[in-house]
């Protein structure tokens, strides 16, 4: 059996990006992992570990060095080797020579294909701990660092400067130099509570002493979820609940080494601030949990997360609340503020914001959107009247102080000072909703309003973008042109808004000035939402041929296609859909190979073959029960009947000569054949299902 070791990677920093840690910690273990395998010393398992000051990873299972390699090198064959005495020729010599032996320690190969000279030699595996310093560099080298920084007078790069290198295999420590530090079995504790020197003696030892000793919690994982507990016991003792964003976690996380929650307190007055304004602030500005009550409504409390266990935390309290109270005495000026004005006199204010250099001003995309929300909104039973309002008033809370300070408001804020100044309730509700979504699995527009302000808010952007020539290309994506054509389509599938997406494109387009080419972009950006909606499917577990079965017929209608992607799943799972999917195959085959000569209609009163009458009236029985389901788009239902022709089906291609020689027989048959096959492509192409 292998002799296998544990190994420690360490590396100890300056604090390295929040927002970047996890990332680089998973890139770091997957590097050094993929560089074990190529060296052939693959490991049982790694562990990463994610702190402020340190990268570390524990690897368990590596083999203490390469296995022996066996090389085979064939020389000369056998007939040129020797001479007819069986002497060694030149060519032999010569071979035995470059492999710095004598003829007599060569070996011969036998194969079928003839027999050759060879030299077997064996290869000693290398030590691991000789090879692990590059292969820590490699895996160092090739983290995802946007930007590289040198410290000292050192000429080392690094994404924040580097103190200390630990590099443990079992319990051998291996020296050498890593981004210009030596490497040894010396880590470091937290930067206060334990700043010097810690010995680790095995790799196991290095979570459990670093906590106890150190006063570091190394495993984000853990580390997270202990701020997870700490902030809700907190809440708690409050008598509510703390909001947790995940990300907020995740970055505190990633702030902290070793995580003490504090709860602090601010005025009360400010709770006559819209909740979201003070929950923003917190949030995004001072890293702190708001607390709410059983109703959901802002407590004036807050938590926050400090990395220290202070003999004083009343003084770490004080300070937190007296940092808070400019963000949210900053929140109630704006609020005050903005309020002065009325939210339609920002309107013409827009006409000095670019939308686009060739797409105009905000203001004119908001009157784009005006006319084609109105158009929306008639189309799906909504106001009208109230959809053209929203549309004149969805941009305008972008000048205001709040949505200045705080972008990730806009919409919100919006919503609330149309209510302020006493706009319809639904007016002021689709201002927020036409955001949405806002990314992938957000909610959508609930009101008809919203929903029809939302679509024509991502339609207008599409047709535009596309109209001048910047489709997004590669991971460059400035106008969210991907969020936007997914959102199009998860509202009129999810909301069951049943609209023609060529027609919505089409009447984009035709608000567009009359110098762009806006016509031309209407099919590009129908076929960019439905390679969108390839990926909404595949999230769902939609086979990819069942996607293709349907957008090859091209529904032009998001909530039709869906209808059919459910209906074809459901064929699928039927028994006869196997069948009846290679049948269509050598349907649609047959026709291409007949071209012109099919009619439109067969004569059963040609039809001769027991097979192909009884075709013939069983799919005349079904036409009756199955258009009309085929008209009002129940698809599953249709299908199902149309699974009844799978026997009949059968029985004619096993019978029936579809290509005879009588000229009338022929064009009849591929005229039933083609009938049937024009029902199934009424809901998809079921040939292009995979077995």
């Amino acid at each position: 059996m292998t002799e296998s070791r544990d190994l420690l990677v360490e590396i100890g920093t300056e604090e390295l990006p929040p927002k970047a840690l996890l990332r680089l910690s998973t890139a770091f273990a997957e590097g050094l992992q993929r560089g074990l395998q190529e060296a052939t010393l693959a490991p049982a398992s790694i562990r990463h570990y994610a702190a402020p000051r340190r990268l570390a990873l524990l690897v368990r299972g590596v083999p203490v060095a390469q296995a022996d390699r066996e090389t085979v090198r064939r020389g000369p064959a056998l007939a040129a080797a020797f001479d007819d005495e069986g002497c060694p020729t030149p060519a032999a010599l010569g071979f035995a020579r470059s492999c710095g032996v004598e003829v007599e320690a060569l070996d011969r190969l036998e194969t079928p294909k003839g027999s050759w000279l060879v030299y077997r030699s064996v290869e000693p595996g290398r030590a691991t701990a000789e090879l692990l310093p590059d292969l820590v560099e490699q895996a160092l080298g090739g983290l995802p660092v946007p930007r590289r920084m040198r410290w000292g007078d050192g000429e080392v790069e690094f994404v924040r400067p580097v103190h200390w290198v630990v590099l443990l295999f079992g319990e051998q420590p291996i020296h050498a130099r890593i981004l210009g530090v030596e490497s040894g079995q010396h880590s470091r504790g937290h930067r206060f509570h334990h700043p010097d020197p810690i010995y680790i003696g095995e790799p196991e030892a290095y979570l459990p002493i670093l906590e106890t000793e150190g006063r570091v919690l190394a495993d984000h994982r853990s580390r997270r979820e202990a701020i997870r507990a700490q902030v809700l016991e907190q809440a708690a003792a409050l008598d509510g609940t703390a909001l947790i964003d995940e990300g907020l976690l995740d970055e505190v996380t990633a702030l902290v080494e070793w995580p003490v929650a504090l709860s602090g307190r601010f005025d009360d007055r400010f709770l006559e601030v819209p909740p979201e304004a003070l929950i923003s602030s917190m949030q995004d500005h001072q890293k702190y949990f708001p607390v709410v009550d059983g109703d959901g409504r802002l407590l004036p409390h807050f938590i926050t997360v400090a990395n220290i266990a202070s003999r004083d935390p009343e003084q770490i309290r004080a300070g937190n609340e007296r940092v808070i109270r400019p963000r949210l005495a900053d929140a109630d000026f704006f609020w005050n503020q903005d309020r002065r004005q009325p939210l339609a006199a920002r309107t013409q204010g827009l006409k000095n914001m670019v939308f686009q250099e060739r797409l105009g001003s905000l203001y004119d995309k908001q009157m784009r959107m005006a006319s084609l929300a109105t158009a929306i909104a008639d189309s799906i039973g909504g106001d009208p009247d109230r959809a053209g309002r929203a549309a004149h008033l969805c941009k305008c809370d972008l000048l205001t102080s709040m949505v200045y300070e705080f972008p990730e408001l806009q919409g919100v804020m919006g919503r609330y000072y149309a209510l302020h100044d006493g706009e319809p309730e639904e007016v002021a509700l689709a201002i927020e909703e036409h955001y949405r979504p806002r990314y992938a699995g957000d909610e959508l527009p609930a009101t008809p309003t919203g929903q029809a302000l939302a679509i024509a808010d991502r339609l207008d952007t599409l047709v535009g973008i596309f109209a001048i020539g910047q489709p997004p290309s590669g991971d460059r994506d400035p106008f969210g042109l991907r969020r936007a054509a997914l959102g199009v389509a998860r509202i009129l599938i999810e909301k069951q808004l049943d609209l023609d997406l060529v027609q919505l494109l089409q009447a984009g387009a035709d608000l567009l000035d009359e110098s762009l080419p806006a016509d031309d972009a209407v099919e590009p950006v129908f076929d960019y939402i439905m390679e969108r909606l390839r990926g909404y499917y595949q999230d769902q577990g939609v086979e990819g041929d069942v996607f293709d079965a349907v957008l090859a017929r091209r529904p032009t209608r998001p909530l039709d296609f869906h209808r059919r992607v459910e209906a074809v799943r459901e064929f699928r799972r039927l028994p006869e859909a196997l069948s009846l999917a290679a049948a269509n195959k050598r349907i649609r085959n047959i026709l291409r190979k007949a071209k012109d000569e099919v009619p439109d209609h067969y004569d059963a009163s040609v039809l001769t073959e027991p097979a192909e009458k009884a075709l013939a009236a069983r799919l005349g029985e079904l036409l009756q029960r199955v258009e009309p389901l085929l008209d009002s788009g129940r698809y599953t239902e249709a299908l199902k009947e149309l699974a009844q022709l799978r026997e009949p089906l059968d029985r004619f291609f096993d019978d029936v000569m579809v290509m005879a020689d009588d000229d009338a027989l022929r064009v009849n048959r591929l005229a039933l054949l083609q009938s049937m096959n024009r029902l199934f492509l009424r809901v998809a192409d079921l040939s292009r299902l995979q077995g």
